[in-house]
């Protein structure tokens, strides 16, 4: 039967992923990205088989190094999904701050003072989780991938109580206040990799800071561009 034969069954997992990056270098050989930003934008193209996404892909203030910086130094992480907090890949994080652990990565959103917060307040979970973070929220590199009102509100931190976080990706994804969310986000001069429009989502963030990680060697030093 043809269609089984067709299949690759002997490849294992590194293979496949290669295989991946080499079809990806093939067929979006004039791509606008150089070095590290090109690891990050191959990366996304590799989570959604979509070479469109990078015509959304934005990089401001040096966010690569401003990213490895902030990982080498074992900053806090934050993010508004459990689906990003299961996502992110402790060993790989471990690679360039041996610290790291999974209690480094911060998510309050299915926590029950945030429900009742939310509740209280007559505001989203995703806002509720926000203010209970907002302590170690200065210096922590922030993953938004689901909820808006989280970037807005990251966002609104910093214009006016200067909370800065070292990195911002932001991704979230829907159709009420998205583009709002990051139009806001780009009013500050905090260092951030975001996906302009309605487009996002959590494992987009999550493939975008292990495309960030993937700019520094296993010996801790930076890849060559």
């Amino acid at each position: 039967m043809k269609a089984l034969s067709d299949i690759k069954w002997d490849m294992n997992a590194a293979e496949i992923e290669a295989e991946s990056f080499r079809i990806i270098e093939k067929e979006f050989p004039n791509h606008p990205f150089k070095g590290p930003e090109w690891n990050v934008a191959r990366r996304l193209i590799h989570t959604t088989a979509d070479f469109s996404i990078c015509g959304n892909l934005v990089f401001k203030g040096n966010p690569i190094e401003a990213g490895l910086k902030a990982v080498t130094g074992g900053a806090m992480i934050y993010c508004d999904s459990n689906m990003i907090r299961s996502g992110i890949s402790v060993p790989k994080l471990r690679l360039l701050n041996p610290a790291y652990s999974k209690e480094s990565i911060h998510c309050y959103i299915a926590d029950s003072d945030v429900a009742e917060m939310a509740e209280k307040d007559g505001t989203t979970r995703a806002l509720a989780s926000l203010k209970k973070a907002e302590k170690i929220l200065d210096g922590a590199i922030v993953l938004i991938g689901n909820a808006p009102l989280a970037l807005a509100g990251i966002a609104k931190l910093y214009l006016e109580k200067k909370i800065r976080p070292s990195l911002i990706i932001g991704m979230p994804v829907g159709f009420v206040n998205v583009i709002e969310s990051k139009v806001l986000l780009s009013k500050t001069d905090i260092p951030y990799i975001m996906i302009e429009g309605r487009r996002g989502g959590s494992t987009l963030a999550v493939a975008t800071l292990h495309g960030i990680m993937e700019n520094i060697n296993h010996k801790g030093t930076k890849a060559q561009s």
